[in-house]
């Protein structure tokens, strides 16, 4: 693996899962982080997912979806056994997780915080994720990281 690690690629190591690293060079003016990895890596935006940090009833959870859909707020709520889900705070959201807006991945996080995935990554053999850092993504079986993050699997795009 080219560059340094992070905590998300030293936890895939650690527990031997399969999976590869794709690193891209990051362009800061781009608009869309998850649009500029679909570009960059050649892939299908339904199988590169976005990891997005939400806050629930005043507790943070995260939904990962894929870069082609939206976060149902709703969705989540529903998924996570909650009320009323809205966007966190960006400076909450990379204090809990220990990684900067951009380059959040639902791997290695400072505090896990509870993961809803959407269903839709079940249909492909492997799904690509941040990272932890802009300009690198990690492919692995959705299992994988249902299993790494205690995932509940919901509809939770749109």
């Amino acid at each position: 693996m080219a560059g340094r690690g992070t905590p998300a690629t030293a936890l895939l190591v650690k527990k031997a899962v399969q999976h590869q690293v794709h690193a891209y060079e990051h362009d800061p003016k781009h608009a869309s982080y998850g649009t500029e990895a679909v570009e960059l890596l050649g892939q299908d935006a339904r199988r590169v997912f976005k990891t997005l940090v939400a806050d629930l009833d005043g507790r943070l959870v995260v939904g990962v979806v894929p870069v082609a859909r939206q976060l149902d707020l709703k969705a989540l709520a529903a998924a996570l056994g909650g009320k009323k889900a809205r966007m966190a705070v960006v400076a909450d959201a990379e204090r809990a997780t220990g990684y900067v807006a951009g380059g959040i991945s639902p791997l290695g996080q400072r505090k896990a915080l509870p993961l809803a995935l959407d269903e839709s990554a079940v249909e492909h053999p492997t799904i690509f994720c941040s990272g932890g850092r802009r300009g690198l993504e990690i492919e692995l079986a959705p299992a994988d990281l249902v299993t790494l993050t205690r995932a509940v699997v919901a509809p939770i795009s749109s």
